[in-house]
Parts: structure tokens; C-alpha cells; sequence
């Protein structure tokens, strides 16, 4: 398979692309998407976690609370670094099974922490979606309700702009209408497709 990896900072404007991708067909693979999968009810890694921190983590329902256990992990790196053993091994091999069992030309595989995990190492193209750090701020706090402070510390969290521009194998530039950035997609779906049959005629 043919795996397109797909990343960019906050408020770059990653959904608007998979989005788009989506609508022609093409398999999305969501690194957020696994990462919840794994602790859905009746998931062995929940009753794990549930077992480990205690029900306090869980809601109502039985479903696994995000925010509070975040709280329990925010200020505890022993806590944190049990949760991620537990959990990045059954990410990957939710994250491969998607990969594997895709059917259409070509996979995209959006991750927000492409860059800064070895999850690069699954793609054979890297698109960076790729806006000024003022755009994202602006764009992060109107759409989440978050202040400006809150952003920025999320921003400097992930890989910088220069740490995935020199990654990229293609950048699209997204500061302008969502016409141009599907303008920009458009081409690069007929660049992959190209790519994608070629490989699989190699194969």
C-alpha cells in the first residue's frame, strides 16, 4: 500500500484536507482516531487503566473520562510514561491494521505527531498543511474557545514549522480559501494516484 503520511500544526487545517481526500475515495487512517479505538468499553486496555487508576477515570457509562484522567497523568511522568507502554504498542498495531486493510489507491495517514514519533517511518510521502504560527493562534482560539496563552503552549508542544517543512515531501500552503487548498489537494491526488499505481505495478 502506498501511504501517504499527512500532518501540520494546530489550527492548520488538517480535517479541511482529509476531509477533501475523504470525499474522493481515498482511505483516512487517524492516529486520534486508533488512540480513542483502543479504549473503547470492552477494550482490554480500558479495564487495564480502570484496574490501574481506579474508576474515578471512567464515566458514568463506563466510558473511559479523557479529562480526568489527563488530570491524573498531568503532574505524574511515572503515571504517564505507564499509560504510554500500555497504550503507543496497541496505537501502532491499530494504526498498521488500518494501513494493511485499506482499498483505495492510495492510504492517508493523518498524524499530528508524525514528525516527532517513528510513525514517519510508515510513509512513502510526507504532506505538511503548513500556515504561520499567528494563523494558528488565530484560527485555534476562535474555533476551540481557547486564549491565546493555552495555544501557544500547545504549539510549543509539537514540532516546529521549520522541524516539518524539512520533513515534507510536499507542502500545501493554507492561509487562503478553501478552494485553494483544494485546488492544491487536486493535484497532489493525481501525483499520488500516479505514484501509488506505479508502485503497485513495481510490487
Amino acid at each position: 500500500m502506498f501511504v501517504v503520511g499527512l500532518t501540520g500544526g494546530i489550527g492548520s487545517g488538517k480535517t479541511a484536507a482529509t476531509d477533501y481526500f475523504h470525499a474522493l475515495g481515498i482511505t483516512i487512517v487517524d492516529a486520534d482516531i486508533a488512540s480513542r479505538t483502543v479504549v473503547e468499553i470492552g477494550k482490554p486496555a480500558l479495564a487495564i487503566i480502570a484496574s490501574h487508576f481506579g474508576n474515578t477515570v471512567l464515566q458514568n457509562d463506563g466510558a473511559l473520562d479523557r479529562a480526568a484522567l489527563r488530570q491524573r497523568i498531568f503532574s505524574d511522568a511515572a503515571a504517564k510514561q505507564w499509560l504510554e507502554k500500555l497504550l503507543h504498542p496497541l496505537i501502532a498495531q491499530e494504526i498498521k491494521h488500518g494501513l494493511q486493510t485499506a482499498e483505495s489507491t492510495y492510504v492517508i495517514f493523518v498524524s499530528p505527531l508524525l514528525i516527532e514519533s517513528q510513525q514517519i517511518n510508515l510513509c512513502d510521502k510526507l504532506v505538511v498543511i503548513d500556515v504561520p504560527e499567528e494563523v494558528q493562534i488565530r484560527r485555534t482560539t476562535e474555533r476551540d474557545n481557547n486564549d491565546t496563552e493555552q495555544v501557544k503552549r500547545i504549539i510549543a508542544s509539537q514540532a516546529s514549522r521549520q522541524q516539518r517543512l524539512e520533513k515534507a515531501t510536499d507542502v500545501v500552503e493554507n492561509t487562503g480559501s478553501l478552494d485553494e487548498l483544494h485546488e492544491q489537494l487536486k493535484e497532489l491526488h493525481a501525483k499520488y494516484s500516479h505514484l501509488a499505481e506505479n508502485k503497485r505495478d513495481l510490487s
